[in-house]
């Protein structure tokens, strides 16, 4: 009967960092039933053990990097002895403090991202779950999995993140051979960190290390750092890192990692072998997919066991969603909270606007940031799409003179004849935050006269993106090509 009560519908969400957390969230909102199951805490590795700890000892990593160049801007720092006459202080990194912070702020944001679920009426189960063909999760709970609880939904939302990947021939052991995961227990600033990997992970560790002073080598498989990123922002890069004195060893694939005495030799492919006192394997991430039933319930997966989702994170099972890094989607957490968000709205009937990577802005948090979104100078090269690069060192903005910043750079794409921006690139202090502009005027497809019309602030460094929109007027011209 058309007056009929309507039954309450059913999610439950396999993992609670950001895809599932929002996942949570988007089913209350909408009058949905929610149950999460989450065997390490609410937040998930993001939160726990990689996204918030490594950003937050990039941030101390920056404060001291700040503190060793604020002698350029004519800050200087002494210290009194003991005959009264001034002496020049070092600045020293305890590890130890730095360690205990930000897994402390890791624990405080998993514990109020929890409360928030509670607040808002999700059930919370501890513990490993599993599904049961296409309609159930098992949850194994209690002191080594023992008891079990069954929860029924009409909607299942898969959101169980990734591990790192782990060589044979590299074992991670936690002190000398470590994971991203592992770096927290350090208790002091390693004498000299080797990182295999050369990545995004990679990169951003190696520039955090350098920075609080540690002697760091990368060892990269490819010819520069950061493979497939913009050309120009890994040449800065390059550039930063070696007057750091980081040492670079491009074209270099590590064969093997093993401890040695007090600390660790890495051999690469051609023989040769490299000293340190630690070593961070960076090479990649796998999917937490195995043992949850997804292969016996029908969800396609990769070679790699990546869940295949569409662009609403369904799964090629109806009722089946998924999203973050166990998915075939990009691996960042704004995308996992965003794929959460659309898989519930879609499943509930709400309004979906399918998600498009072009349209992602993502962030790597070296020192300088290097931001970018849309389409790539690599892609108007390769006749992917027609369009022209603009670029603007950071270093003629005056707000940028102020803060002695000399590297870094804004870069536009934009469509010839219509001016439509395609994309952008920012290299310099912060550019997660500058990048935003850009971000909304590639998914508001504005063009570069519309983005230059906008006031920035004087002086500002955001005023480079309308400075560089400006120069590019003469683009707006001749017919529109934008079909």
């Amino acid at each position: 009967m058309s007056g009929e009560f309507e039954r309450t519908q059913r999610i439950a969400i396999i993992g609670g960092g950001p895809g599932g957390y929002e996942a949570a969230l988007a089913g209350v909102q909408l009058g949905a039933e929610v149950t999460l199951v989450e065997r390490a805490g609410v937040g998930g590795s993001a939160v726990i053990t990689d996204v918030v700890p490594s950003k937050t000892l990039i941030a101390t990593a920056d404060a001291a990097k700040a503190i060793s160049e604020a002698s350029d801007l004519g800050v200087q720092f002494f210290a009194r002895n003991s005959d009264g006459k001034p002496s020049r202080p070092e600045v020293a990194i305890n590890l130890a403090a730095v360690n205990k912070r930000l897994l402390s702020l890791a624990r405080q944001q998993s514990e109020d991202m929890r409360q928030t679920l509670l607040d808002a009426g999700v059930r919370i189960i501890s513990g490993h779950g599993r599904l049961e063909g296409v309609g159930a999760v098992v949850v194994s709970t209690g002191p080594g999995g023992t008891d079990f609880d069954r929860v029924e939904a009409d909607t299942l939302v898969i959101s169980v993140g990734a591990s790192p990947r782990e060589l044979p021939s590299a074992k991670p052991d936690g002190e000398r051979i470590l994971t991203w995961t592992q770096l927290y227990d350090m208790p002091t600033l390693p004498e000299h960190l080797i990182v295999v990997g050369s990545g995004v992970t990679g990169a951003e560790f190696a520039s955090a290390y350098m920075n609080l002073g540690a002697k760091v080598t990368l060892v990269s498989s490819r010819d520069q750092v950061l493979p497939g990123e913009d050309a120009d922002a890994a040449a800065v890069l390059e550039k930063v890192f070696r007057r750091g004195g980081m040492t670079l060893l491009s074209k270099a694939r590590a064969d093997s990692v093993v401890r040695e005495g007090d600390g660790v030799v890495v051999t690469l492919a051609d023989g040769r072998r490299v000293e340190g006192s630690h070593c961070l394997m960076a090479v990649g991430s796998i999917p937490n997919t195995a043992g949850l039933g997804l292969e016996e319930a029908g969800v396609q997966m990769t070679s790699s066991g990546n869940i295949r989702v569409n662009r609403v994170s369904r799964t090629s099972v109806p009722n089946i969603y998924a999203a973050g890094d166990c998915t075939t989607f990009v691996p960042l957490a704004s995308v996992a909270s965003m794929q959460g968000r659309t898989a519930v709205f879609h499943a509930l009937g709400d309004i979906v606007i399918p998600i498009e990577r072009r349209r992602i802005a993502a962030n790597i948090f070296t020192a300088p940031e290097i931001a970018t979104v849309g389409w790539s100078e690599q892609d108007i090269l390769d006749g992917k799409i027609e369009g022209v690069v603009h670029k603007l060192p950071l270093a003629a903005n005056p707000r940028a003179k102020m803060m002695g910043i000399t590297d870094g750079f804004v870069k536009l794409m934009a469509r010839r004849g219509s001016g439509t921006v395609l994309g952008g690139v920012i290299v310099g202090p912060k550019a997660s935050e500058l990048i935003y502009p850009i971000a909304v005027a590639v998914d508001r497809r504005l063009s570069v006269d519309q983005l230059s019309r906008a006031f920035a602030v004087y002086p500002s460094l955001a005023s480079s993106i309308t400075d560089l929109a400006r120069s590019m007027h003469v683009v707006d011209r001749g017919p529109d090509d934008e079909g």
